[in-house]
């Protein structure tokens, strides 16, 4: 099932997710829906606070670039089930080196800014039936799980934009508004 993704400014993105104790159909059941609503969103991940689900919860599928073009002449992609990671009560364990990427969210559409990040790290997490996963990540997987691990703390990637790129982002959303009035 498909479900709504909150978007800045709701205050519920503020919130510091709770763990997950109970490994059931029920969470099951929010971690497809999670995986519905990522895809037809066109996201790379998705925390379960972003669709109003305050648990310790997010995916990343990285989708794979197909060899075919879709009809604008851009390079289609796809998801594959196989690459898709669902993370339980992460924990970052280690972390080495830095890295730039341009980064948007589902919670803030139509921004993008590059965001510095650790370039590797090694996690700790819990698939859905409750068994433990340590596991080191880099390039865009480790930038991922560094963007939906923030939304579990309350924190967007806006909150990493210097001073004058903040104040361009609130220009940004004040216009918005004022178009959509």
């Amino acid at each position: 099932m498909i479900r709504e993704i909150i978007t800045y400014p709701d205050k519920r993105l503020k919130m510091r997710s709770i763990e997950v104790s109970e490994f059931n159909n029920e969470l099951h059941f929010l971690l497809n829906d999670m995986l519905d609503t990522m895809i037809d969103k066109n996201g790379i991940g998705l925390a379960s606070i972003q669709i109003g689900i305050p648990k310790r919860v997010f995916i990343i599928n990285v989708p794979v670039e197909t060899n075919k073009k879709n009809s604008d002449g851009d390079i289609e992609t796809e998801y594959l089930i196989e690459n898709l990671i669902e993370f339980i009560n992460p924990v970052i364990l280690e972390t080495h080196g830095k890295t730039t990427y341009e980064e948007g969210c589902l919670s803030v559409p139509k921004f993008y800014e590059t965001i510095e990040r650790f370039n590797i790290i090694k996690v700790q997490y819990f698939n859905r039936f409750g068994e433990k996963i340590i596991k080191e990540f880099d390039g865009l997987k480790a930038i991922a799980f560094q963007h939906e691990f923030d939304h579990l703390e309350g924190k967007l990637f806006i909150e990493k934009l210097s001073y004058l790129k903040r104040k361009k982002f609130d220009r940004e959303i004040r216009n918005r508004k004022v178009e959509q009035s």
